[in-house]
C-alpha cells in the first residue's frame, strides 16, 4: 500500500508517457492484483529468509534459503535490473526486496529505503549501507540503528483517498443506524484471530453500548460469521457488520464513521489512523519482529494520540471496560483525535514522490 500511495504521486508530477513502474519482488497474489490494478508491471522473483527461532525445520529451511534461494534471487535481480535498465531503485525492505536493491548497488543505480517502524528489520538494516537516502516513518530520534545523515523524517505514506469518506455514504455502505458509539474493529492478516477471539467472548455486552465495524481476516471469516450468528441476540443483531477485508472504498467510509479504532500497531496502520485523527486502542502484536509493534505502539501514544493495551493485558473484560472508560470522557477522546492529527503526516507519500523526482531531474 505505501508503494501504490507512492506511485499514485510520482504519477500526479510526472507526465505517464516518460514514466515506467515496475515491481520486482516475491509473488505475492493479493499484492499482483493491486499492483497491476495501478498499472505497475511485476516480475516475480524468489526469495528466501531468515528464521531466528531454533527448530529442525527452521534451520533446514535457513540452509536451503542461504544456498539457494537467496543466491538465485539475488541472480534473478541483477537479470532484472539490468534489463529494465531503472534509473532509480525505492525499496520498502524486507526480504522480498533484498535481491533488488543488491542488483541495483551492483549495477550502480541509486537505491531509495524506506523504513515504516521505530525497530528496522533485519533486511533493512543489512540493505542500509547501500542506500543514498533512508526515509523513515517516526521521528529520527526515535527510530533505530540508521545513520542520522541519511535519514529524513517524511512518514508512512498512505493513499489521500482514505481521507475521502463521509458519514451519510457510510451509513448506507453499511447499514448503520448510529444510534450508538460506533468501533472499527481492525484485524490484520497476522494476530487476527487472537483479537477476534477475544472480541467474541463480549460480543452481546460489546453491541449492548456500541456499534461494531469488524474487519477480522479472509481466513477467519467463515467461521466468524456462523459464530456470531449464534452469539448475538436478534435485537442487537443490526450493531454487528462483519467483513474479511475492507477495500480501499470501503476502509476511507468505515474510518469516516467510526468514533474509535482497535487495530494492531504496525505503522500502516497507526499512520492511516493519525491522519483521519480518531483515537484508538492500540493491540500491538506480542511476536513481531524486533518487537516492532510495542516500539511503534509506544512511540505514537508518547503524547496521548492513543491508548496501548498490550496483549499479556488484553482480556475480554479489560477490554470492554477500557473503551466504555475512554467514552466516559468525552475531553479526552477529543484530545486523543486531535493529538493524533498533529501527529499524522498525510503529505508523506507526495513528498517523497518529490524527492525522488527532484533527484532524478538533478541527476
Amino acid at each position: 500500500m505505501p508503494i501504490i500511495a507512492i506511485a499514485r504521486e510520482i504519477r500526479r508530477i510526472v507526465s505517464t508517457k516518460d514514466l515506467e513502474l515496475i515491481y520486482l519482488g516475491p509473488k505475492d497474489e493479493f499484492g499482483s492484483i493491486w499492483l497491476s490494478q495501478e498499472g505497475i508491471k511485476t516480475k516475480m522473483i524468489l526469495s528466501g529468509k531468515i528464521r531466528r527461532y531454533l527448530t529442525f525445520g527452521s534451520v533446514a529451511q535457513n540452509i536451503f534459503d542461504l544456498l539457494f534461494k537467496i543466491p538465485l534471487g539475488i541472480l534473478q535481480g541483477i537479470f532484472y535490473v539490468f534489463f529494465s535498465a531503472p534509473d532509480l531503485v525505492f525499496s520498502k525492505g524486507g526480504y522480498g526486496s533484498l535481491s533488488a536493491v543488491l542488483g541495483g548497488w551492483v549495477l550502480r543505480v541509486p537505491i531509495f529505503l524506506h523504513e515504516s517502524d521505530v525497530s528496522p528489520g533485519l533486511s533493512n538494516r543489512f540493505l542500509a549501507r547501500f542506500a543514498s537516502r533512508i526515509f523513515v516513518s517516526f521521528p529520527e530520534n526515535r527510530t533505530e540503528y540508521f545513520s542520522l545523515e541519511k535519514m529524513s523524517a517524511l512518514g508512512n505514506p498512505i493513499r489521500r483517498e482514505i481521507l475521502e469518506g463521509s458519514k451519510n455514504e457510510a451509513r448506507e455502505l453499511f447499514k448503520l443506524t448510529f444510534e450508538k458509539p460506533v468501533i472499527l474493529v481492525l484485524g490484520g492478516s497476522q494476530g487476527a484471530q487472537r483479537m477476534n477471539e477475544k472480541i467474541s467472548q463480549i460480543l452481546e455486552d460489546f453491541l449492548a453500548a456500541f456499534e461494531i465495524i469488524h474487519q477480522c481476516g479472509d481466513k477467519n471469516y467463515n467461521r466468524l460469521r456462523d459464530e456470531t450468528r449464534a452469539l448475538i441476540p436478534e435485537r442487537l443483531r443490526s450493531f454487528y457488520h462483519l467483513f474479511p477485508f475492507l477495500k480501499e472504498a470501503e476502509l476511507k467510509q468505515a474510518y469516516a464513521a467510526c468514533d474509535l479504532i482497535v487495530s494492531r500497531a504496525g505503522s500502516g496502520s497507526i499512520f492511516e489512523i493519525a491522519a483521519i485523527g480518531k483515537p484508538s486502542i492500540l493491540v500491538p502484536l506480542s511476536e513481531s519482529a524486533q518487537n516492532h509493534q510495542v516500539k511503534n505502539a509506544y512511540a505514537y501514544a508518547e503524547n496521548g494520540a492513543c491508548q496501548v493495551l498490550e496483549e499479556a493485558n488484553f482480556t475480554p473484560r479489560f477490554f470492554l471496560e477500557k473503551i466504555k472508560e475512554i467514552f466516559s470522557r468525552p475531553e479526552e477522546l477529543a484530545k486523543m483525535g486531535q493529538t493524533a492529527k498533529s501527529f499524522s503526516k498525510p503529505d508523506a507519500a507526495k513528498n517523497i514522490a518529490i524527492q525522488i523526482v527532484n533527484y532524478l531531474g538533478n541527476r
